[in-house]
């Protein structure tokens, strides 16, 4: 009888719900119809073995190729039953995965799947787009350079110069992060070009204008607002010093004292659904004329002096510091004593003064005196030699703080000018302000491209290719947990409710706000068991606990995803 009996049993875990999200999203589909199997490829599509893989990547936090078939070996049953596929663990072999990324490293058709994929998530899902940030990051390899490849060594953003890199331009559409546009160039470029050539892409994915373009400071670049407001578009960007000077952001702060007004408070909902007054501000009318591939371009725009009251709290804390260990440091070279430098001139002394202030960045708030004096030390008879009298040259100085600089300092403290040129009743200050200080929105998609759960940086890939379809791959995935969290969250909203359970050790504590990673971890520790007894088959996954069944309630998921896998098939 023992000799009858066989027990398999495969982790499920959140497997169903990723393949069948991924299906509503037409990953599949889509890959299979871009990114066609040449005439030798056997077994599971290209679109089938990407699904899969990503599938493997989200539940498992681990993009690395080899991991990938002795996964799916342990998972066989599964896969068949979501994919509806006869999958084969040499499906994922690395050879075969690394022959995926090759094909989605095929410039012309990933644009062309990257348009039909997220045009066809904005129409299923009726997304608005309204806002669309644009940044860039980079990613480290443990890998060489060569003269014309991706991997190069510049500014690392990652704190590891001494990897070669690669620069990763991506375009998210508010408010769920949703990954639109994603170019990959060498880690030597500057950012400031690669905006222009990111919003032409954004542009072609979504077929439409009137959209408002959010970046940093280097999108700030004369070329690039000229080419977006020339495009019928928007955009909403802080100002350099280049672009600002600090004499032309001073004339805007005195013209607005001198004028007696007030500066415009601003406001926000906390999380904890309380108001606070987080900024004031005021704006400029500007005009702006550029030149852009031989025509004149001229175009309104509206400056908007903003000071965050946290940041001028912290630079007046800032200011304070630099000041009085600047004033401690002019001070100690008027100390004499072994080890203590001599000054032979005043220039010196004059030098080495100035040297501390531009250490300490205050450079226009000391009055520096240097004086010499002359002081006569007794020198006692020795021998011979009859006792007398020494003049020693002694150089001196005194650093007095202006107070009236270093009032209008503080006063200074905190400012800052963003640039737009949409109009105040579709974009007013407060909203203005608002909108860039979501620019975490994006910030956080490239936490999870680089950590947890998609865990790009290092990378161990040799091959431009490789890199290059890789970093596609983990975009599609970054697509899928941004749209999930987007939608939960958007029915708790609608429906006015919380969902509890997804905080380990606190299972009463609910939120309006989960994120993917704990929604998908709710369903840890599911398991499919299939018992061979004899003549008879029994298979079994237990039943979705109160909490899952919310899950894909709030995801519009059918139940019977998990349920029909413990069917007699």
């Amino acid at each position: 009888m023992a000799e009858d009996l066989k027990v398999v049993t495969e982790a499920v875990d959140d497997i169903p719900l990723l393949l069948a999200q991924m299906e509503r999203m037409q990953v599949q589909k889509l890959l299979d119809e871009h990114f066609p199997c040449h005439g030798n490829w056997q077994g599971l599509s290209i679109g089938h073995v990407t699904q899969v893989w990503l599938a493997h990547i989200l539940s498992q936090a681990d993009h690395r190729l080899y991991h990938v078939q002795p996964w799916a070996d342990q998972r066989l049953t599964i896969l068949r039953r979501c994919t509806r596929q006869d999958v084969r663990a040499l499906d994922f072999s690395d050879d075969r995965l690394a022959s995926v990324l090759e094909r989605l490293s095929d410039d012309s058709a990933w644009q062309a799947f990257e348009q039909s994929y997220y045009r066809g998530i904005l129409r299923v899902y009726s997304l608005d787009v309204e806002i669309v940030r644009v940044d860039s990051t980079t990613s480290s390899v443990y890998g060489e350079t060569t003269e014309t490849g991706l991997f190069q060594r510049g500014h690392s953003k990652r704190h590891r110069p001494d990897l070669p890199q690669v620069k990763i331009m991506m375009s998210t559409l508010d408010p769920m992060a949703l990954p639109l546009v994603t170019d990959i160039i060498s880690g030597e470029a500057a950012d400031d070009p690669l905006y222009v050539p990111a919003i032409t892409k954004v542009r072609q994915t979504l077929d439409r204008r009137g959209l408002l373009y959010v970046g940093d400071c280097k999108m700030a670049a004369q070329k690039t607002r000229v080419f977006v407001a020339a495009g019928q578009d928007f955009y909403l960007c802080p100002l350099p010093e280049k672009q600002m000077p600090e004499e032309q952001l001073r004339g805007y702060l005195a013209d607005f004292s001198a004028s007696g007004q007030q500066p415009t408070p601003i406001y926000r909902t906390n999380s904890e659904g309380k108001t606070e007054h987080i900024a004031d501000g005021f704006e400029v009318e500007a005009t702006m004329t550029v030149s852009l591939a031989d025509s004149e371009h001229t175009w309104s725009e509206r400056h908007l002096v903003i000071r965050s009251l946290k940041l001028a709290d912290s630079a007046r804390t800032s200011l304070q510091q630099r000041v009085a260990k600047a004033q401690q440091a002019l001070s100690a070279l008027n100390v004499r004593g072994h080890g203590k430098r001599r000054y032979q001139s005043l220039q010196a002394l004059r030098d080495d003064a100035e040297a501390i202030l531009q250490r300490y960045h205050v450079p226009n708030l000391f009055s520096l005196v240097c004086e010499e004096t002359i002081e006569e030390t007794p020198v006692r008879a020795y021998g011979q030699r009859p006792a007398s009298v020494r003049e020693d040259h002694v150089f001196k100085l005194s650093a007095q703080l202006n107070a009236t600089a270093f009032d209008a300092e503080q006063a200074r403290a905190g400012w800052r000018v963003y640039a737009t040129n949409q109009s105040s009743d579709r974009l007013s200050l407060t909203r203005a302000v608002l909108a860039y200080r979501n620019e975490y929105i994006i910030e956080r998609g490239f936490g999870r491209l680089h950590g947890y759960p998609l865990s790009l940086s290092p990378m161990y890939l040799t091959l431009d290719s490789h890199a290059t379809g890789l970093i596609r791959l983990l975009t599609i995935a970054l697509s899928v947990l941004s749209l999930l969290e987007f939608l939960i969250r958007e029915r708790l909203a609608e429906d006015q409710t919380k969902i509890a359970g997804l905080y380990p050790g606190n299972p009463k504590r609910a939120t309006a706000r989960p994120t993917s990673e704990m929604l998908l971890a709710a369903f840890d520790n599911i398991s499919f068991s299939a018992v061979h007894l004899a003549a008879q088959d029994i298979q079994h996954v237990p039943a979705l606990s109160v909490l899952q069944q919310q899950i894909l309630t709030l995801l519009c998921l059918p139940k019977d995803i998990y349920s029909n896998l413990g069917l007699n098939l």
